[in-house]
């Protein structure tokens, strides 16, 4: 292993950006100021000179850290022979210019401490030009600056920016670094002890709103999920990223690495019952508006992707300079599959609006009128095949999950009519439904096997036929479904946990073999166990995907159970959403999202 594991991250951030701080005391990932943008601390995807910000004893030491209750506010405490200090990071809401701000307090004797700040802008390949000004040093890159404040003296050494302070007990020094853009003036100085009152009480005041309830354990775990989603909201335009990090692999130094710094409409409705259930209504409503802002226009650009202000334009490419994480290369930047075709994405957008209305927030006739339009344009496309829930990039088929998606979205549609009184061609869309039920039990389940298949004529098992019961297509009770999910549990459970479906060469994906466990699907094998009334085993199975979260609550998207690594972009909104869901599933006593998602059948 050559550095941090990914589990030893912490994430702070504004809900415009984030950044992750490892266990030792260094920032080695930010983007400024969106989470899309480029990095200006690449560590995490290179080395040291590629850009990051440590803040650290001379000589070292032991740390614990914990997030300050109810925040996002990380506490590092460093103990060595000198004595003791603690160092608080956080990302204070932003007010015109995002800041990151570190407040080295002394607790015991006289400890060394020293800032190391490497800004490598543009992903770690730009070399700023920095001056002092204003009291401070400012670092300037074509249309980047950062402006980095602090008492303690500071001086340039080998092209970074290092600070050297003895802190005594009692004694606070902070450090503020502020991104403005470069044509305009360094942005005003700010308090750090006033901006740290404010980031607490931002956070707790959020908090103190939450309704939820759940045992304490499970409740702290499901706050901090909430606090997950809520951080990788971009607060302007309420889009939800999937996860602030690029390239982050799925098998340590391999090629399945990824740019997760975008709003996927897979999480839609996951992502609505989430915040509904635990009533985050403004969050919910925003994030509706994102989604309708998002796909307007005509439904054949509709993609399963965009940026965070409803960019569609997510070009991938590749940066050569920066040798990956762990050397797991590409690194890559944007994403080519938002211009696949996944039909899956239709029947999460009807469900999600659908869903909505049913908890509460008020119709709105423009949003239905879309709908209607998308409906019939899924009405002549539904046949086709596609790259389906995994962006594939093999050749199209007729995924299973996808056709069964494009039943969710005609079975929502005259559920809207019926139970919501909206207008619509309800007889012409149950037909189509029916229609699509049928296809799907004729050719997407294979008699021998017992099991419904990853697509039609297909052998393969794929994970996402464990959402099969969890929308509504069929009950668990179904023979066909039973037989489904024990088929997943003899072919894609590994170490207890599900993997998405079986990797190898010259398989479905195109790519080389070789991925973790998924840790969402794992979430929806808990949900699938507790619909057949497996209620211990799917409580044992919760218990053990919610152990795999860091120290501070964080979980990534994938698990190597043979290392006892996370993998995967970090932390990772989808999986925190099945962890939120999962949650409610498992106590009985609770309404839980799966029921209110109407897991019954047709």
């Amino acid at each position: 292993m050559n550095g941090p594991r990914i589990e030893d991250y912490a994430l702070i951030g504004d809900m415009q950006t984030a950044a992750l701080v490892e266990r030792g005391g260094s920032i080695d990932w930010l983007c400024f100021p969106r989470f899309d943008s480029g990095a200006c601390f690449a560590a995490l995807l290179g080395n040291a000179d590629n850009g990051r910000w440590l803040i650290a004893p001379e000589n070292g030491g032991t740390t614990q850290r914990r997030y300050l209750d109810d925040t996002f506010v990380l506490e590092t405490t460093w103990e060595n022979d000198e004595g003791a200090v603690r160092v608080l990071d956080f990302m204070p809401p932003r007010g015109k210019a995002p800041d990151v701000v570190r407040i080295v307090e002394g607790l015991r004797g006289k400890v060394r401490m020293r800032s190391e700040l490497v800004i490598r802008f543009d992903y770690g390949q730009i070399v700023p030009w920095v001056r002092r000004a204003d009291g401070g040093r400012l670092a300037i890159a074509g249309p980047d600056g950062l402006s980095f404040r602090t008492p303690a003296p500071t001086r340039g050494e080998n092209m970074h920016t290092v600070s050297e302070v003895v802190v005594e007990e009692g004694q606070r020094v902070p450090f503020v670094l502020t991104w403005f853009p470069s044509h305009e003036e360094s942005p005003a100085k700010i308090d750090p002890e006033v901006a740290l009152q404010e980031t607490e009480s931002f956070w707790r005041e959020w908090c103190d709103s939450c309704q939820i309830d759940l045992p304490t354990d499970t409740r702290n775990l499901v706050k901090r999920s909430l606090m997950v989603l809520k951080a990788l909201t971009y607060a302007p335009t309420g889009g939800i990223v999937a996860s602030p990090t690029t390239s982050l692999p799925e098998s340590i130094g391999g090629v399945r690495n990824w740019d997760y710094r975008y709003c996927w409409l897979r999480d839609a409705t996951l992502t609505l019952l989430a915040l509904l259930s635990a009533g985050y209504i403004e969050e919910a409503s925003d994030w509706r508006r994102w989604l309708l802002r998002a796909v307007a226009g005509d439904p054949a650009d509709i993609q399963i992707m965009y940026g965070v202000a409803g960019e569609r334009r997510l070009t991938e490419f590749e940066l050569p300079w920066l040798s990956g994480y762990e050397d797991s290369q590409p690194v890559r930047i944007g994403n080519a599959a938002s211009d696949q075709l996944q039909l899956d994405v239709f029947g999460e957008l009807m469900d999600a609006l659908y869903q909505a209305r049913t908890h509460g927030l008020a119709t709105e006739r423009p949003a239905w009128a879309l709908q209607k339009v998308l409906l019939a344009y899924l009405e002549t496309i539904w046949v086709s095949p596609d790259n389906g829930i995994w962006e594939i990039r093999g050749e199209p088929r007729h995924f299973v999950h996808s056709k069964v998606m494009a039943w969710v979205a005609f079975d929502r549609a005259v559920r809207s009519v019926e139970t919501q009184g909206l207008d619509g061609q309800v007889d012409r869309w149950r037909e189509i439904r029916d229609e699509i039920h049928r296809d799907v039990c004729e050719q997407g389940f294979d008699d021998e096997l017992g099991s419904f298949t990853q697509s039609y004529g297909s052998k393969e098992l794929d994970a996402s036929l464990l959402l099969i019961p969890l929308v509504g297509f069929l009950p668990a009770s179904d023979p066909r479904v039973r037989g489904t999910i024990e088929a997943i549990e003899r072919g894609l459970v590994e170490h207890g946990f599900v993997l998405r479906y079986r990797t190898h060469m010259g398989g479905v994906d195109g790519l080389p073999p070789g991925e973790g466990v998924f840790l969402p699907c794992s979430f929806w094998l808990v949900d699938c166990l507790e619909l057949l009334d497996r209620h211990d085993e799917a409580q044992a199975l919760f218990e053990r995907l919610t152990s795999l979260t860091n120290d501070l609550g964080l979980i990534s998207e994938e698990y190597d159970p043979v290392s006892g690594r996370l993998l995967g972009n970090f932390p990772q909104a989808f999986t925190h959403l099945a962890l939120v869901n999962s949650a409610y599933n498992v106590m009985p006593h609770l309404p839980s999202p799966m029921t209110k998602r109407h897991a019954g059948g047709s």
